[in-house]
Order: C-alpha cells, then structure tokens, then sequence
C-alpha cells in the first residue's frame, strides 16, 4: 500500500507538473512585426487621406499590405487596424470574407480559373484540371517557393464575369480570354520560364505584389496600363451595330407609372 507520505509527494509532482505546463502555455502570444511596413506608410496615409471616414479605407489598404507580403498576416491586420483605429477583429472579418485576399503567401502569378455554370460548360472545368496536373497543386496552392521568379498559384474562380468570352483564366486579374486546356497550359509553362504574354485585354502583365500595389492606388510609373483594352470585339459587337444602323432604344414614356415602393415594416 502506498504511504500517506507517499501519496501527498505523487500529489505535489503532479500538481508541480501542471504548475508548469500552465506557464509553458500562458505566455504571451508573440506581437505582429509591425516594421514589416514601415516602408509603406506614407502610402497607407495617403490611402486613408482619400476617405471621408477612414474605415472605408480598408479594402485598399488590404490590397496595400499584400503588396508587401503577398498575403494578408497577422501582422497585416494589425498594421491596417492600428492605421484605421479599428479592432483587429473588425478587420480579419474583412480579411476573411473576400476571397482577393489571400491567408497563404501567393506566387510570382496568381492564375484564376473560371468554373462557374458557363464557363465550366465550355470547358472551365477542363483548363482547372489540365492546370492542377500540371502544377501538382489544388486550390490556392502555390507551385515553387512562394513569391520567387515562375512560382504560380493556382485557384479556381467562381465568376469573372466575362460569360461571353468563355472559358476565360485571369493571370494577376488580367483577363485571357476564349482559353482551351492547351493554350492554359502554354500560358502556365510561358509564365514559369519567366515570360510575361499579353492579356486579351486589360494591362500588360506584372507580378501579383506589383498588381495588389495598383489594386491599392499606385502604379508606380505604369499610369499607362490603365489605358489598356478593357472591351472584347465580342462584347461591344451589338452596340457597334446598333450604332452603325441608327438603332436606339425607345425612349420612355414620361408619363409612366412606376410600380409603388413597399412599404418598409
């Protein structure tokens, strides 16, 4: 039998024990380095500067933080929270609901793949696979080391609003359009060579910082891009036609009735 002496000292080492792993577990949670962006802030001052109320910044300077690490940390959070004066939890709910911004360090290339309804019918669904097997990654997985030159992650878009163009795949939101499983793949290999092709329409292609920094307001001498093609051929067709034969649309009567307003309860 054991001893009361005994059982008191197999009490002590038990409590002892507890004792200590209840101060290895209640140390301090190691702060955000916050001078991860110091070289940003005159830019997240000028980002706030353009609002009325500053918290309507923060989409913005989301994109600004991402620029510099090529997602959104916890560092991130609590760089734009104290720039706002709003909670972190205020701004993580923002983080965590838009799909733009990224938990996970991207690649040098961001590849977005539509696999919604039409897409997907017209092939969407093809590109995704042929892209995921070549890459050996899934969604939002990175091929390469994270941020260095060729590495490409991979995500599977829900809508990219060009249902006219379909399947189309953005490259650092840059639209290329009317996409086959072969012509995606050639993109994708073009891309981890180090190349850069010309989108159907929008801005010559940069790097996924280079593209959240403009997402953010600066372009950084490369004002010209937003000069890009942003129409299709395929999209304007109608109202060049219409144009080209004097069609218009009826104009409306100006004693119409509009339908009431509900009444709010």
């Amino acid at each position: 039998m054991t001893s009361h002496s005994e059982q008191a000292a197999e009490a002590g080492a038990r409590t002892s024990g507890t004792t200590a792993d209840t101060a290895e577990t209640a140390r301090p949670i190691e702060q955000p380095d916050a001078a991860l962006f110091d070289g940003i802030r005159e830019k997240a001052a000028q980002v706030v500067a353009r609002y009325p109320q500053s918290r309507s910044a923060l989409l913005p300077l989301l994109h600004l933080v991402q620029s510099v690490e090529g997602c959104v940390t916890q560092a991130g959070i609590a760089f734009c929270a104290e720039q706002l004066d709003l909670s972190t939890a205020e701004v993580s709910a923002v983080a965590t609901f838009y799909t733009m911004y990224k938990r996970r360090p991207c690649g040098e290339h961001l590849v977005s793949v539509c696999t919604n309804a039409l897409c997907a019918t017209l092939g969407g669904d093809d590109v995704y696979a042929r892209l995921k097997e070549r890459l050996g990654v899934g969604h939002e997985e990175t091929a390469g080391e994270p941020g260095t030159p060729g590495s490409i992650t991979l995500e599977h878009a829900e809508c990219l609003a060009a249902c006219d163009l379909g399947p189309v795949l953005q490259v650092n939101y840059e639209y290329f359009d009317n996409q086959t499983p072969e012509s995606a793949l050639e993109l994708v290999e073009a891309l981890q060579r180090g190349e850069r092709p010309t989108p159907t329409r929008g801005a010559p292609l940069t790097d996924f910082k280079q593209a959240e920094l403009q997402l953010a307001g600066f372009f950084e001498g490369r004002d010209s891009d937003i000069a890009g093609p942003s129409a299709s051929d395929e999209t304007v067709r109608g109202a060049r036609i219409a144009a080209e034969r004097s069609w218009t649309a009826p104009p409306m009567p100006e004693d119409a009735e509009l339908p009431p307003v509900p009444e709010k309860k």
